[in-house]
């Protein structure tokens, strides 16, 4: 699918069809947007704006290279979009090319930042009179969304801690829930530290509009603050994790404390019914009261045992 945003007498005309690219100039069209694309969309716009569209393979490459690169009259941007889901989140590549005044976009999954941007453009499209602005626009939006998924994630983190202090139960289901919060943390900071990669690199460029260095400025300072708020939440989640940890150790030390002291309070009685059960002639032995006897001794040593613990606070 393809949606051309071009200017036609003064306003944006929308088309959703590659015979468009016929009949105007790429001095007229601002976005080509690109979603899950046909090859003979790719092939429509690669010889309408005389470059190579990145494939999938290439978009989905970690090397600095190959995340952002420039030619006589083109840069390549790839960056990744985090999609929150129930149960994790997901990394899906986005690629960028800016040839002149226009932006070629090409996703895979649809993206609610560009929704909003094509929206906006359509409504006043004075706002972004070229590519270099869409794609600001379309970062900007981006990166209120990233700020707002931590702040959802900040709460959540803070409704783990209340229940923590509050004295709940925590066992193996509450330390893999605070694990998959600290990956989802490490993925919003891998996808943010991106996003500060590629906005660096695309204002050290020289193709770069000198009007919009002011905004990428911006963007960026946007962009450190939510790192350092990751970052925040990444060691809160640690101390939480360790907090956990201790107090299944507080607990688990506790059960050992009480074995150790039912065994050691047995062992003179143990040691006392094993002195009387051999097959000799004792002391105190030989009558009626020989059972009364021996449970009485047993009685007093477990009972010197306890005074024993309590007072060296042991108990």
């Amino acid at each position: 699918m393809i949606e051309i945003f071009y200017n036609s007498n003064g306003q944006i005309v929308t088309s959703d069809v590659t015979d468009t690219l016929k009949n105007i100039t790429p001095k007229e069209v601002l976005w080509l947007d690109l979603f899950t694309p046909t090859g003979e969309e790719k092939r429509s716009v690669e010889d309408f704006l005389n470059t190579t569209l990145q494939s999938r393979a290439q978009a989905e490459e970690i090397e600095s290279s190959s995340r952002y690169s420039e030619t006589d009259n083109s840069i390549f941007v790839n960056t990744n979009f985090l999609i929150p889901s129930p149960e994790n989140y997901n990394m899906e590549s986005v690629s960028f090319i800016l040839c002149g005044n226009t932006i070629v976009s090409i996703r895979q999954v649809p993206l609610r930042s560009f929704t909003d941007i094509q929206r906006r453009i359509v409504a006043n499209h004075r706002t972004y009179p070229t590519g270099f602005h869409v794609l600001i626009g379309i970062l900007e939006n981006r990166i209120d969304l990233d700020a707002d998924m931590i702040e959802l994630m900040s709460k959540e983190i803070a409704q783990y801690s209340k229940r923590v202090s509050l004295g709940e139960d925590v066992g193996d289901e509450f330390l893999l829930d605070i694990n998959q919060l600290q990956e989802n943390t490490m993925l919003v900071r891998e996808n943010i530290v991106d996003k500060q990669r590629m906005i660096s690199s695309i204002l050290k460029s020289e193709k770069t509009p000198k009007s919009i260095t002011t905004k990428l400025n911006i963007l960026l300072k946007d962009v450190s603050s939510l790192i350092n708020h990751t970052n925040f939440s990444f060691e809160r989640l640690e101390y939480l994790q360790n907090t956990v940890l201790g107090l299944i150790n507080l607990e688990q030390n506790k059960i050992m404390k009480i074995f150790t002291f039912v065994s050691l309070l047995l062992m003179p009685p143990t040691l006392i019914a094993s002195i009387y059960g051999m097959n000799i002639k004792l002391p105190l032995l030989g009558g009626n009261l020989d059972l009364i006897i021996v449970g009485s001794v047993m009685l007093v040593s477990v009972l010197a045992a306890v005074l024993i613990f309590r007072k060296r606070r042991m108990l």
